[in-house]
This record gives C-alpha cells, sequence and structure tokens, in this order.
C-alpha cells in the first residue's frame, strides 16, 4: 500500500474504523482515509503486514491521525484472525494485526534489536527477553496493549498527535528518579507525523498479578451492596484503607513531578485564564450533550468563583486524566500509569503546566463512578444510592487523607478549584457517555446536580 489505499479498502476502512473500541470520534461519520505513512513490517508473497499512519476525516471535517497494523493475504483469513478481519478489497482479505502473533513478534524483535527499520526508530532502555507468547489485552478502549509472555506489555498509541508523547517522557524521568509509583519503560518507537518525531508505542515492565483499581473498588462496592445492614467500614470489603495509600502515592509522584519537571507559581490571571478554559469545555459540551443544559447557569457560577481567585496556584505537569483505571495495586503498593492525559486533548494542551488538584478531582470523581455505576439502570432504589453514597465519601476522604498526609497541603483546603475541577471533569464524562454508554449517563449527570447545588 505504497500509495495509499484503494477505493475499494477504503470504503472498507471507514466502515470498520467507527466500530474500534479506540476510535476516538464516536457519533461522527468517517468521510475520508488517506495514507500519512506506511511501514512495512513483515513482507511476503502469502502475508504484508505494515505500520501504517491514516488521516482520517470525520463528518464536520474533524481530522485525527491513528495507527494500525494493518495485515493483509491472499485467500481467507485463518480461523484464528477472523475476528480481526477488516474485509475483502482488491482480491485480498484484510486485518487488525495487531491480533497477529507474528506481528507482534516482530515488534518486539525490533524494540530488542534498536536502531531504525523503514522508517521507524526503535530505542530499548534495557535487553529484553524474545520468543515469548504474546496476547492483547481486551480491556483498553483509547490504546491497545500486547503482553510478552509475564515480562513486558506494550502500549501502541492508537490515536497520535505530532510531538513525544508525554507518557514516556513523565514515565522515563520519573522511572530514573527511583520512583517505586511507575512501572519501568523498557523501550519504544517513534515515528514522523507532520515532520515530528512522534511516538507511537511504548514498552513497559509488566506488573504481573496486579489489581486494576476499579476492579479492586467495585469489588468493594458489590460487597457493601450484599450487607443490608452493614456500613462500609463494617463490610469485610472495605477499601478505604487501600484509598488512603493511593492518595498517599499520588501526592509522592506529584511532589516528585514538580521537583523533576517543570513548575511554577503563578498569579491571578493564571486562574482567570483557567476559567476561561472551563467556560470554552462547557460550551463545547453544551453542543454535544444537551443533557447538560439545565446546568450551565450553576456551572458556569462555580467557573466564575475560580476567575475571582488571587491567591497564587501551585502549577507543574499532572497525569491528566487519572481515574481508578489508571492505577495497578502490586504486592509492594500502587502503581500509576499512562501518563499521556486525556488522548482527545490537544497535545499542547495535555503537557501544559496546571494544578495537581485536577488529579484529584479526576480520581475523587472515580470513585463516585464506582460507587454508582452499578446503579446506573435502577435509578429508584433509593437504599442502594444511599450505600453507594455513603461508599463513596468514605474513600473520597480517605484518599484526600492519605494525599494531605503525604503532601503537606490538604487538597479540601481549596474548596472553589477542587469543586470547579470535578465539575469540569463531569462535564467530560456527559459528553463520553452520550457518545459511547448513554445507559452511564445518569452518573456524571447526578453528581454535577450534587456538586452544582453544594
Amino acid at each position: 500500500m505504497t500509495d495509499g489505499p484503494s477505493p475499494e479498502l477504503t470504503d472498507l476502512l471507514i466502515t470498520w474504523l467507527p466500530q474500534q473500541r479506540w476510535y476516538g470520534g464516536k457519533g461522527r461519520v468517517v468521510e475520508g482515509v488517506e495514507v500519512v505513512r506506511s511501514h512495512a513490517l513483515v513482507a511476503h508473497d502469502e502475508v504484508q503486514i505494515s505500520l501504517v499512519l491514516l488521516r482520517v476525516t470525520a463528518e464536520q471535517g474533524s481530522t485525527d491521525v491513528y495507527q494500525i497494523l494493518l495485515g493483509q493475504q491472499q485467500g481467507e483469513l485463518p480461523d484464528r484472525l477472523r475476528h480481526a478481519g477488516i474485509g475483502t478489497a482488491d482480491g485480498r482479505s484484510y486485518y487488525d494485526a495487531v491480533y497477529d502473533h507474528a506481528a507482534a513478534d516482530v515488534l518486539l524483535q525490533r524494540l530488542g534489536s534498536g536502531g531504525e527499520h523503514d522508517g521507524l526508530v526503535f530505542t530499548n532502555a534495557l535487553p529484553l527477553e524474545q520468543g515469548v507468547a504474546n496476547r492483547v489485552l481486551s480491556a483498553e478502549q483509547s490504546n491497545t496493549s500486547l503482553v510478552f509472555g509475564d515480562a513486558s506489555i506494550l502500549k501502541l498509541f492508537r490515536r497520535v498527535q505530532p510531538g513525544a508523547n508525554p507518557d514516556i517522557e513523565v514515565t522515563q524521568v520519573l522511572a530514573e528518579a527511583g520512583c517505586p509509583y511507575v512501572a519501568q519503560p523498557l523501550a519504544w518507537f517513534d515515528g514522523e507525523v507532520e515532520g515530528q518525531t512522534t511516538t507511537l508505542g511504548l514498552l513497559q515492565v509488566f506488573l504481573k498479578g496486579a489489581s486494576e483499581g476499579w476492579a479492586m473498588a467495585t469489588t468493594s462496592v458489590r460487597d457493601l451492596f450484599a450487607e443490608a445492614d452493614l456500613h462500609a467500614d463494617e463490610v469485610g470489603g472495605d477499601f478505604a484503607a487501600e484509598s488512603e495509600r493511593l492518595g498517599a502515592a499520588t501526592a509522592e509522584v506529584h511532589l516528585l513531578m514538580a521537583e523533576l519537571l517543570p513548575s511554577a507559581v503563578v498569579g491571578a490571571q493564571e486562574s482567570a485564564d483557567t476559567a476561561a478554559q472551563l467556560h470554552a469545555r462547557l460550551d463545547a459540551a453544551l453542543e454535544i450533550a444537551p443533557q447538560l443544559q439545565p446546568y450551565a447557569p450553576a456551572l458556569r457560577a462555580a467557573y466564575d468563583l475560580v476567575a475571582g481567585r488571587t491567591e497564587p496556584v501551585p502549577v507543574q505537569r499532572v497525569h491528566g486524566d487519572y481515574h481508578l483505571g489508571q492505577v495497578l495495586r502490586t504486592q509492594d503498593g500502587w502503581v500509576l500509569l499512562d501518563f499521556e492525559g486525556e488522548p482527545a486533548r490537544p497535545l499542547a494542551e495535555r503537557t501544559a503546566l496546571m494544578s495537581p488538584l485536577r488529579d484529584v478531582a479526576g480520581m475523587l470523581r472515580s470513585y463516585d463512578y464506582a460507587a454508582r455505576h452499578l446503579l446506573a439502570e435502577r435509578h429508584g432504589d433509593t437504599q442502594l444510592a444511599y450505600r453507594a453514597t455513603e461508599w463513596a465519601e468514605r474513600n473520597r476522604q480517605a484518599f484526600c487523607d492519605g494525599y494531605a498526609r503525604a503532601a503537606g497541603a490538604d487538597p479540601r483546603d481549596e474548596p472553589v478549584l477542587l469543586r470547579a475541577f470535578e465539575l469540569d471533569k463531569a462535564v467530560y464524562e456527559v459528553v463520553y457517555e452520550a457518545r459511547n454508554r448513554p445507559s452511564w449517563l445518569p452518573i456524571p449527570v447526578g453528581s454535577i446536580e450534587r456538586l452544582a447545588g453544594a
């Protein structure tokens, strides 16, 4: 595919892309696909596999670049690849080769040997074990991860923006400083997008046996719901101690990021600029999610309080998309993952200095989600709603307690900022759920109603 996809293949991709979980333009029809770059990984007469960067144009003129491993072969796909099929065009069968073990093996070999190959640059920090089994994780949405044996995990950035991905930048700095709260980078590879070196994949230590924070939290909620006569602090699955440890780990990571990466203390103008940004995000969200309209006046009032602040605000690099799905509990403690920020945001915005309270607000929102997601389709169960509130408040407070202990500053001492950032996150979640999981909409909408009326 050196000259771009044929009309037949283009039609296949236009249909296939919106069906993928990692496609960011949910609800928007794909109108065009063109190849930005194509890098050959496997080239045989029977099978060809290329790492392809596609510029995808959706309705209303929005464009994004996506990375796919595009496989093609003569004849029908074997049974092991039929679930990954894209379709048949030009007499060949096309498929998503991320599910092809041969493609994964080639990527690991390139990462292990390092150097340049067909326009891709592979860099490794440590020797890599080769010839191990690989599998694709099914839980992710905005990216795709492949696990190699029990030693390493490769994250392919599906939606890419020109420039270095902040995930490798931040994680590498923290790991080199000996931070125990991140998974060590082992290797990565870059390509070129719009004339800039761009991160396409990151290989890290695989934390075998670790438990995802979201799964642990929701298990705790289920334990509480199963015990009709017990409070959140009385059930065997009480999560508050882990929430406090997570708060402390988060604070220690923030302190280290402020020390090793750019940071500053800003004044009233920064607060005014932040408020303007919050208003602009709300404006965009209202175009997509009319469910927000009744709460717009209260949201704007909360943002205006931020604009009126005159006190100095510490700003620094932050995680940017922090929630219970971004943390793992290992036998040694909590580990934070995915420092790339919200993939839908522009790269300049994701790497900008901002208050660490944005991360705190993201995690507080996540506790609310964990407590209430089982109620998304059970709106009338007031008893379970009460217990969900009790669980969420207990764990939110425990997280802030741990954060305050480690940071020496309590995030609850900045109620105006913290509330505004929580509301901003809830607005983002309303848009996401409206596009992806309409049945979950009551969770962020209910949070806005409670916070806006506080």
